[in-house]
C-alpha cells in the first residue's frame, strides 16, 4: 500500500456520498461554497490553502461515524480539524484527491466531571480553555496549558500531543489522557472511554491514536485526568546573563522549590523587542536591558505552603550567585498576565515581523544551553548578519529556534537558504540527541526529517499500523508519511 497515493475515485460515487453526507448532517452541518470552507482550508500561518468537496461539520460521534463510512465506501478522503491552529500543514487537506475536512467545532460538551474521580469526558471540540475553566469551578485544574489556548481543542492537542508551557511538571498532552473515543477509518467506533488509573487489559490502544495527527481515525471524545486546582501561585520575570546561568538556575529552583515549578521559559532581549514592536500593550517589565531572560511560575495545591518564601529564597541566591542579575515578582493577577503575555505573543509578533523560519526542536534539559552556542555560532558564520530568535520551553528542552533574513539579503536569497537552514537546525538537534519536532507535529511540513531522522525500523513499524488501520489510506493522507 503507497499512503501517500491519490485515489482513482468515480465521480458518480463521489458525488453520491457527498450528497449522502448532507443529509446525515443536515442544513447546518456542512459548508460547501468556497468562501465558507476558506478558513477550514487555509493553514494557520496563511500561507497554504487547501481543496474539500466540503466541510462536515457532525454535531455528534454518530454523525462522524456515518460520515466516515460513507467517505469510506467511496474512497474520498478525511481530515480531521479542530481549531486549525497547527504550524506543520497538519490540520487542512493538501494531497490532489477527492477530500473533505471534517470540523469536530461543534462538538463541544462536556459530557461528565468528576471530582472526587480527579476526572472529566469532553468532547473534541471543546476549546481547552473551557476545559480549564469548568476543571476550576470545582477546585480541579486541567494542567495543559497552551497560548493557543482560547482557540486550540481537546481533539487537535492530543492528535498532535502538544506540549504547552507546564510540561515540566503535569507532562504533554499525551500524559493528560485516561481514555478515547475514536472513529476508525471504516466508520466503526472505538470506545475506549473510561476513567481508571489502573486498566492492565492489554494493549493501551488509546496511544495510537495520541500523536498520529488524524492519520489512524478521528478522535471524538477524550477522558481526561485532572489535578488539585492551585491555591498558590508565583511568577517573576528573572535577567539572566547567559543560557548556562538559566540552566543552572532551572535545577537549583527546582530542588529549593520541593518541585513546585511548573514553567520555565527561556527568552532573549529580542522576545522583549519584538513583544513591544508588534503588539500592543506589551510593557517591559524590567527597567534595566538583559541578554536574556527567564519567566519562571511556582504554584501548589497547599494553603499552607510558603511559595512565596521560597520564590524570594531562589532569587536571592541566585543573585548572590551571579545566576540572576534583575527581577520582578507578579504582584497581583494583572501583572502575572502581563508577563506571561509577552512569551505567548511570539508566535504572533513574528509572523507580523515576518522574513523568518522557526523550528521546533528539543534536546535533553542538560544540554540545551550547549546546543544554543552551537547554533548561533554555525548560523552566524552560514549567514553573515542574521538575527535569532531562540526562546521556549528550557524546562522540558524544548526550544523554538528561530531564524530571521539579514537585512542585506534579498528575499529572493533568503529563498533559497530556509529549507538548508531549518535542515542544518535538525541535524544538530540529532547530534544532540534531540528532535527536529518537539511538540508541533510532522503534519505535511517535516516529513522529510521524519524519515531522515527516525529509524527505519521505526518508520516500517509505524507503516504497518498505519496500513492494517487505514489500508485505503484515506484518513489525513499526506501527512506524517
Amino acid at each position: 500500500m503507497n499512503v501517500d497515493a491519490p485515489s482513482s475515485v468515480p465521480a458518480k460515487a463521489i458525488a453520491e456520498a457527498i450528497s449522502q453526507i448532507k443529509q446525515v448532517l443536515g442544513d447546518k452541518g456542512w459548508l460547501e461554497e468556497p468562501t465558507d470552507t476558506l478558513k477550514y482550508r487555509t493553514d494557520w500561518r496563511g500561507g497554504t490553502v487547501g481543496e474539500a468537496l466540503l466541510v462536515a461539520r457532525p454535531d455528534s460521534t454518530e454523525q462522524v461515524s456515518r460520515v466516515v463510512r460513507l467517505c469510506h465506501g467511496a474512497g474520498i478522503a478525511v481530515t480531521a480539524q479542530g481549531g486549525n491552529t497547527g504550524l506543520v500543514l497538519g490540520s487542512i487537506p493538501t494531497e490532489p484527491q477527492p477530500s473533505i475536512v471534517v470540523s469536530l467545532d461543534r462538538m463541544m460538551k462536556i459530557r461528565a466531571l468528576d471530582a472526587d474521580n480527579f476526572a472529566l469526558v469532553a468532547e473534541a471540540g471543546c476549546v481547552i480553555q473551557t476545559l480549564q475553566q469548568a476543571a476550576a469551578e470545582v477546585g480541579r485544574l486541567y494542567p495543559l496549558s497552551l497560548a493557543s489556548e482560547g482557540s486550540s481543542t481537546v481533539g487537535g492537542t492530543l492528535s498532535t500531543n502538544a506540549g504547552g508551557n507546564n510540561t515540566i511538571k503535569f507532562g504533554n498532552a499525551r500524559e493528560q489522557v485516561l481514555g478515547l473515543e475514536v472513529v476508525l477509518p471504516d466508520g466503526t467506533v472505538f470506545e475506549g472511554l473510561n476513567t481508571l488509573r489502573k486498566n492492565n487489559t492489554g494493549y493501551d490502544l488509546k496511544q495510537l491514536f495520541i500523536g498520529a495527527e488524524g492519520t489512524l481515525g478521528i478522535i471524538t471524545a477524550a477522558a481526561m485526568r485532572l489535578m488539585p486546582a492551585p491555591k498558590l501561585r508565583e511568577t517573576a520575570m528573572l535577567s539572566v546573563p547567559t543560557p548556562e546561568a538559566a540552566q543552572t538556575l532551572l535545577s537549583r529552583a527546582r530542588e529549593l522549590s520541593g518541585d513546585t515549578v511548573i514553567a520555565f521559559e527561556l527568552m532573549p532581549r529580542r522576545c522583549i523587542d519584538l513583544a513591544m514592536k508588534h503588539i500592543e500593550g506589551i510593557v517591559d517589565p524590567i527597567d534595566t536591558p538583559s541578554p536574556w531572560y527567564v519567566l519562571i511560575e511556582m504554584a501548589t495545591s497547599s494553603e499552607i505552603d510558603d511559595l512565596r518564601g521560597k520564590l524570594e529564597a531562589i532569587f536571592g541566591e541566585a543573585m548572590e550567585n551571579g545566576l540572576v542579575t534583575d527581577g520582578v515578582i507578579a504582584e497581583s493577577e494583572t501583572q502575572r498576565a502581563q508577563i506571561w503575555r509577552i512569551r505567548e505573543e511570539q508566535a504572533e509578533a513574528g509572523r507580523r515581523e515576518g522574513g523568518s523560519i522557526s523550528c521546533d526542536v528539543s534536546v535533553p534539559v542538560s544540554r540545551v544551553a550547549e546546543f544554543l552556542a552551537q547554533a548561533r555560532e554555525m548560523c552566524e558564520r552560514e549567514l553573515e548578519g542574521v538575527q535569532l530568535n531562540t526562546f521556549g520551553h528550557m524546562g522540558d528542552g524544548n526550544i523554538h529556534y528561530g531564524i530571521r533574513k539579514p537585512e542585506s539579503m534579498s528575499d529572493a536569497a533568503w529563498g533559497q537558504r530556509k529549507g538548508d537552514m531549518s535542515d542544518r537546525i535538525s541535524a544538530l538537534c540529532a547530534e544532540f540527541g534531540g528532535s527536529f519536532s518537539a511538540e508541533h507535529g510532522i503534519g505535511g511540513l517535516k516529513r522529510e526529517d521524519f524519515r531522515r531522522y527516525t529509524p527505519p525500523s521505526r518508520v516500517a513499524l509505524m507503516q504497518a499500523i498505519k496500513a492494517a488501520i487505514d489500508p485505503d489510506g484515506v484518513m489525513n493522507p499526506g501527512k506524517i508519511f
